[in-house]
C-alpha cells in the first residue's frame, strides 16, 4: 500500500475513527478513549460482494461545514457544524470501484457507500455493515415493523433475541458511553434499512447487520445508500444531538425563509370522540377552547367534509388558529390526486396529516419525495403518520413538523387492553425522539386502562417533542383540570434548546426545554413511588430561580402498591441548584423554571380578529365567464388552481343584471393571492373583483374563493365566497350537485348511500320498506342540506322515507328560499313519500329532516331519486 492510501485517523472532539483493510476485509474502527466499534464495510452489487477482497486505491479528506436554520425540533434556530469527511476509494478483484464516504462530527460517525464509475444501473442486494455489541451491554429496542409502532423495551445483550429491530437502536456500551444507530439523508433513490440481530457470539456478544427493506434496490452512479449513523457518547450528548440533521441535505433556497412554518400546540378531537371529525359544531368548540388556552392549531381527523372545511378555516382564523386535515397516502398517489393539496391550500388549510404509508421501500420513498416537494411548493405543513422514522427531513424540508413512528396514545383507542406502559414512555426520549419530531399525541388523561399517573401524562407534554404537539384528550378534559390547563396554556410552541437533566432508559427521564428565558421540564418515571432529584445547574437560570411544579397528587410512600395517582397538585419553590420532586408509581411531573423576578405565567387567550367582508357569499358566473364579488379594500384573494381574478374599476356588465353570487378557492400553489388594494383603487373602502373560474367548472358546480386579510402573525384572517357555474337545461340528480352548506346529526350527508355511522362513505345501499334505491341522499336528523339553484330550475321531484337501517319517525320538509313548500311525516317500514314541487325563481333549496318525537332518536332519512329539472336557461 502506498503512502497516500495508508489508513488515516480522523477525529472530532473525543471521537476518533479510521478505516483499514486487513485480510478480513475493509473495516471502520471507532474509539472514544477506548476502542468502541469495529464495523465491517462493503456491500453487494449484482451478486458481487464488495469489501472482502478490495484494494484501497485512494483517500481524500476535507472539512465540511455549514450553517442551517431549524424551524422546529429540539433546538429551533440557527446552527453551525463542522465535520471531517474522508472518501476511501476501493477497487474490487473484478475491477469495480466503490467508495466509503465517512463523516465525523461532535456527536458521532456516519458512513455511506458510492459507486463513482457505475455505467448504467445496478442492484444493491445487501451490506457487510455490521456492529457487534459487547457482552455485558444493554440495549433499548423495538421489534421491527415498517411503521415503528411496536413497544420499545430494554434487554441485556445476552437476552436479545435474534431477529429484526427498528431504528434508532440504543446500546449502553459501558457505564457512561452509549451507541445509537440510525440513518440520515434518505430520499427516493434508496430504500430504508433496519438492523437484524444474529445468534450469540462465542464471547457473549451479538452482531447487528444493516438490512434493506427491499430485497434489492436499483441504483445509479454516485451515492447508493443513505448515511448509516452511529451516535456515540453519554446520554446527555445524545439527547441534545443534531447530528442526524447535520448530515441531511441543505434546504432548497426557496424554502430557506419558510416563515410560514409555524410550530405549536394543536387541539385534536378524534382520540376522545371518534366521529367528531365529521361534525362542524364540535370542531368549533375545539377551536374555542384552544383559543382560550392560546394554542395555535386544530387538526381535523377522518370524517371532514369539503362543504364545511372553508367554514371552520374561517372560524379558526378569527382566533389565529390554523387548520390541518387528515388524509390517506393512497389518496395522494397520482398527479390527479395531488391536485387535492392545491385545492385544500386554496381554502386556507395550513397543513396535512398523511396516514398509513407503512413501508420503507424505495418506491414509497419516491412517493415521499413527491409529497415533500409539492407541500413545500404550496406552503403546507406536513405530519406523517403510519410512517417511517425521521431521517433529517426537518432540515431539508422545514414544513415537516411531525412523524408518528411510535406506539402513542392512539393505541388506547384501538387496544384498550394494551395500555402504554410507563417503561415504554421513558425509553422514547433516549431513542425515538433523539432522531426527530415524534407525534405521540400525549396527555391522555381519559385513557381507558391507563396505568400512568396524571403527573406522568402531563410530563409527556415536555418530555416528548414534536413540531406541532397534538394533545390527545378532549379539550374539556384539560379545562376540567385547572392545573393541567394552566400548564398547557403556558407551554411554549417552539423550543430554543433541549437538555437532559436526569434519567436512564430503564428508570426515568427528566427533559428540560428552553423557550426564551424560561425552561419547561417534563419528568416521567417508571417503577415505585419515590423522590426524583432534578439538578438545575445546566439551565443557567441563576440564583433564586422560581420553579412552579405540577405533579402527582398525594405521591410518595403512602401510595404503596395502589394504582398510580389520579389528580394533580402544584408547588412553587425558589431554588438555585436542584429540586426534589415526589412522584407516584409510574408517575411524573411538569414544571416551569423562570429567573428571579421574571414572570412565570405569561399565557393569554388568543385575540379575536374581525372577518374580512365579502359579498355576495354565493355568486354566479355570468355570460362573460366571470363572477363579481366585493371585498374589503385591504383584502387579498386565494383562488383554486387555474382561476384568475381582476379588480374592477369601472362598471361591470354584471351590475346591470343584478348580483351574481360567487365564491371559489384560489390556486393552491402556495400564497399566490391576488393582492389589493392598488393605487387605482384610490383608497376605496371596498374592492370589486371579477373572478374567472378555470375551464373545468361544469354547470351546477362551484368553487371557493378565499378572502384574506392580515391577522395574527403568519395566520391571515379569512372569509369565503362560493362561485357557482349556473345550471343549464337538463336534469340534475341532487346527489351530484354540491351543497353550499349542511348540518347532519351523525357524520356528513351521504351521497347515493344511507347515512351509516359517523364517517364519510360508511353507509350502505338505501333501502326503504325493502325497496332499494341507487340515487339519493342519506341523512340523520336533525339534518339540512342546502343547494344553490339560482332561480333557474322549474321543478324538483323525488321521494323520502326512513331507511331500513333505523327505526322511528321523522318530520321532513323542503324549503324554497326559507319558505316551506313541502312537509310530511315518514315512518320506518312505510314506503317512500313522493313529491313533485314547483321551484321557479327559487335561489336556494333546502332538504330538512328532524326526529318526529323524543323516542325517534337515531332515525335515518333517505331522500331518494331527488332531481332538479331545468327546461330553460332564462330566469
Amino acid at each position: 500500500m502506498s503512502d497516500d492510501v495508508r489508513p488515516r485517523r480522523t477525529g472530532a472532539g473525543e471521537v476518533n475513527v479510521w478505516i483499514d483493510n486487513p485480510d478480513t476485509g475493509a473495516r471502520l474502527t471507532v474509539t472514544r478513549g477506548d476502542e468502541l466499534l469495529r464495523v465491517p464495510l462493503g456491500f453487494s452489487v449484482d451478486g458481487t460482494d464488495l469489501g472482502t477482497d478490495a484494494e484501497l486505491v485512494h483517500v481524500s479528506e476535507r472539512t465540511v461545514g455549514d450553517r442551517f436554520t431549524l424551524r422546529s425540533g429540539k433546538s429551533a434556530g440557527e446552527h453551525d457544524y463542522e465535520h471531517r469527511e474522508s472518501v476511501h476509494t476501493f477497487r474490487a478483484a473484478g475491477g469495480v470501484e466503490w467508495q466509503v464516504i465517512l463523516r465525523v462530527g461532535r456527536d458521532g460517525v456516519a458512513l455511506r457507500y458510492a459507486l463513482p464509475a457505475l455505467d448504467g444501473t445496478a442492484r444493491v442486494t445487501g451490506e457487510r455493515t455490521a456492529v457487534t455489541l459487547p457482552a455485558g451491554s444493554r440495549s433499548w429496542v423495538l421489534d421491527y415493523q415498517t411503521w415503528y409502532e411496536t413497544p420499545r423495551f430494554g434487554v441485556d445483550t445476552a437476552e436479545l433475541g435474534s431477529g429484526a429491530y427498528g431504528l434508532p437502536f440504543l446500546t449502553r456500551l459501558d457505564g457512561t458511553t452509549h451507541l445509537l444507530i440510525t440513518e440520515s439523508g434518505i430520499d427516493g433513490r434508496f430504500a430504508g434499512a433496519h438492523v437484524r440481530a444474529g445468534e450469540p457470539e462465542p464471547g457473549g456478544g451479538r452482531t447487528l447487520r444493516f438490512t434493506l427493506a427491499d430485497e434489492s434496490v436499483e441504483v445509479a452512479r454516485g451515492v447508493v445508500t443513505p448515511w448509516r449513523v452511529f451516535l456515540v457518547g453519554p446520554l446527555t450528548e445524545l439527547v441534545s444531538s443534531l447530528f442526524v440533521e447535520e448530515l441531511a441535505p441543505a434546504v432548497a433556497p426557496e424554502l430557506a425563509g419558510a416563515t410560514w412554518v409555524r410550530p405549536g400546540r394543536a387541539a385534536w378531537s378524534w382520540w376522545s370522540d371518534f366521529y367528531s371529525g365529521a361534525q362542524l359544531a364540535k370542531q368549533r368548540h375545539f377551536v374555542d377552547v384552544a383559543a382560550e388556552l392560546g394554542w395555535e392549531h386544530l387538526l381535523i381527523d377522518c370524517g371532514w367534509e369539503e362543504t364545511w372545511v372553508p367554514e371552520i378555516v374561517a372560524y379558526a382564523s378569527r382566533r389565529g388558529i390554523q387548520v390541518h386535515l387528515w388524509t390517506i397516502w393512497r389518496d395522494l398517489n397520482s398527479p390527479e390526486d395531488l391536485r387535492k393539496l392545491a385545492l385544500w391550500r386554496s381554502w386556507g388549510v395550513a397543513g396535512i396529516k398523511v396516514d398509513f404509508m407503512e413501508s420503507e421501500s424505495k418506491d414509497r420513498y419516491r412517493w415521499y419525495d413527491t409529497i415533500l416537494t409539492e407541500s413545500a411548493r404550496l406552503g403546507l405543513m406536513v405530519n406523517f403518520h403510519g410512517s417511517v422514522i425521521p431521517r433529517g427531513w426537518m432540515r431539508t424540508f422545514p414544513q415537516v413538523i411531525g412523524y408518528e413512528a411510535i406506539r402513542g396514545a392512539e393505541y388506547y383507542v384501538f387496544f384498550e387492553n394494551q395500555a402504554l406502559t410507563a417503561a415504554h414512555n421513558v425509553i422514547q426520549p433516549f431513542t425515538r425522539n433523539i432522531v426527530g419530531a415524534m407525534d405521540a399525541t400525549p396527555v391522555a388523561f381519559g385513557a381507558a386502562g391507563r396505568t400512568t399517573s396524571d403527573g406522568h401524562e402531563l410530563g409527556l407534554s415536555v418530555a416528548f417533542e414534536c413540531g406541532i404537539t397534538h394533545f390527545a384528550d378532549h379539550v374539556d378534559a384539560y379545562t376540567a383540570r385547572p392545573l393541567a390547563a394552566r400548564f398547557l396554556a403556558e407551554l411554549a410552541p417552539v423550543w430554543d434548546e433541549t437538555v437532559l437533566l436526569a434519567g436512564d432508559p430503564d428508570t426515568h427521564a427528566v427533559i428540560a426545554r428552553r423557550a426564551g428565558d424560561r425552561w419547561f421540564i417534563g419528568g416521567i418515571a417508571t417503577g415505585e413511588a419515590r423522590v426524583i432529584h432534578v439538578p438545575l445547574d445546566r439551565l443557567g437560570a441563576g440564583p433564586d430561580a422560581q420553579v412552579w411544579i405540577v405533579g402527582d397528587a398525594s405521591p410518595g410512600p403512602d401510595a404503596g402498591d395502589a394504582s398510580s395517582a389520579l389528580g394533580l397538585m402544584e408547588t412553587t419553590v425558589t431554588v438555585t441548584d436542584a429540586v426534589e420532586v415526589a412522584v407516584a408509581r409510574d408517575g411524573g411531573f411538569a414544571a416551569i423554571v423562570a429567573p428571579a423576578g421574571a414572570d412565570v405565567f405569561r399565557a393569554a387567550p388568543r385575540p379575536y380578529h374581525p372577518a374580512p367582508a365579502v359579498h355576495p357569499s354565493v355568486a354566479e358566473v355570468g355570460a362573460d365567464g366571470t363572477a363579481l364579488i366585493t371585498t374589503d379594500a385591504g383584502a387579498r384573494l386565494r383562488l383554486p388552481a387555474g382561476w384568475t381574478a381582476d379588480r374592477v374599476t369601472a362598471p361591470h356588465p354584471h351590475q346591470a343584471g343584478g348580483p351574481h353570487q360567487a365564491g371559489g378557492p384560489h390556486p393552491a400553489d402556495g400564497p399566490h393571492p391576488a393582492d389589493g388594494p392598488h393605487p387605482a383603487d384610490g383608497g376605496a373602502a371596498e374592492i370589486r373583483w371579477a373572478v374567472r373560474p378555470g375551464a373545468g367548472l361544469r354547470p351546477g358546480r362551484l368553487g371557493v374563493v378565499t378572502v384574506e386579510r392580515d391577522g395574527d402573525g403568519v395566520v391571515p384572517v379569512v372569509a369565503h365566497a362560493r362561485v357557482v357555474s349556473p345550471l343549464t337545461a337538463g336534469r340534475y340528480a341532487m346527489s351530484d350537485l354540491p351543497m353550499i352548506e349542511f348540518v347532519n346529526e351523525d357524520g356528513p350527508v351521504e351521497r347515493d348511500q344511507s347515512n351509516g355511522g359517523g364517517n364519510p362513505g360508511d353507509g350502505g345501499p338505501m333501502r326503504v320498506a325493502g325497496q332499494e334505491f341507487e340515487r339519493g341522499l342519506g341523512t340523520a336528523p336533525y339534518s339540512e342540506a342546502h343547494f344553490h339553484l339560482g332561480g333557474r330550475a322549474e321543478s324538483c321531484t323525488g321521494a323520502v322515507g326512513v331507511d331500513d337501517e333505523s327505526t322511528g319517525r321523522a318530520r321532513v320538509s323542503v324549503l324554497a328560499d326559507d319558505r316551506e313548500i313541502f312537509a310530511a311525516v315518514v315512518e320506518a317500514g312505510n314506503p317512500v313519500t313522493t313529491f313533485d314541487l314547483a321551484v321557479q325563481g327559487v335561489r336556494t333549496l333546502c332538504l330538512r329532516s328532524e326526529a318526529a318525537g323524543p323516542d325517534d332518536s337515531g332515525v335515518h332519512v333517505d331522500w331518494v331519486d331527488t332531481t332538479v329539472h331545468v327546461t330553460s336557461v332564462n330566469r
